[in-house]
């Protein structure tokens, strides 16, 4: 199965660069999966997030996100390697 690689917004300064799947779950709970999460500096600057956990998969509700963009294909080749 191909990964679905996309940038998530969280706030105003705060761009990931995951693996994103979309999971059933109860009104208000968590709904959205993000694997393997790095926070986006610069293209040569992506570090796991959130730092302070060795945690690879980090749920969160599709509500908390701002925007979902597609990342440049240069940005997912990065991540990628970043990942593998």
């Amino acid at each position: 199965m191909d990964k679905i690689v996309k940038c998530v917004l969280i706030n105003v300064d705060n761009v990931l660069i995951t693996e994103i799947e979309e999971i059933s779950a109860e009104l208000g709970d968590p709904n959205c999966k993000l694997l393997n999460p790095y926070r986006f500096y610069s293209e040569d600057d992506m570090r796991p997030w959130p730092e302070v956990s060795n945690q690879k998969e980090i749920m969160m509700r599709s509500e908390d996100i701002l925007t979902i963009a597609d990342p440049k294909p240069e940005i997912i080749e990065k991540y990628l390697e970043l990942t593998a």
